[in-house]
């Protein structure tokens, strides 16, 4: 039997490397762990996950096809899990780096229900910022 444990990785294929890599480290507190310029790739620590960024018009990315846009994702969203879940300092920090999100809303996750909230990077992928699940009796935001 396979027993998967958490993310490691997710590949965006993406039109703007140094845009998508300031909002990732900038906004969402990735760093860059390696750059493999020569193939067209650029690896972000997320947690204990990584994020890497594959150019659409690099060795890797033209791989792929036509790069993502409103007809043609490469997927439907990630989960960030975040802890402490602390939605005002969240909405502060998007805000400020210009960044818009939805409400914060109760959504089940790996680890149960609890609070989440949408947003998008800056090539239009949707990302959940997920916070811990609620305690016992607690009904949500």
């Amino acid at each position: 039997m396979i027993r998967i444990r958490h993310i490691d990785h997710i590949v965006l294929r993406v039109a703007d490397l140094d845009a998508m890599t300031r909002f990732y480290c900038d906004v969402l507190g990735c760093s860059v762990e390696r750059r493999q310029d020569e193939i067209g790739l650029v690896q972000l620590r997320a947690g204990s996950a990584l994020v890497d960024l594959v150019p659409v018009d690099g060795k890797l990315g033209r791989q792929g096809g036509a790069a993502p846009g409103r007809e043609g994702r490469n997927l439907d969203h990630v989960c960030f899990r975040v802890e402490p879940f602390d939605e005002a300092a969240i909405r502060a920090h998007l805000g400020a780096a210009g960044v818009a999100c939805g409400p914060v809303e109760s959504r089940y996750g790996a680890q149960g229900e609890g609070p989440s909230v949408y947003l998008q990077d800056p090539e239009g992928n949707t990302l959940e910022l997920k916070g811990p699940a609620w305690q016992a009796g607690h009904q949500g935001p």
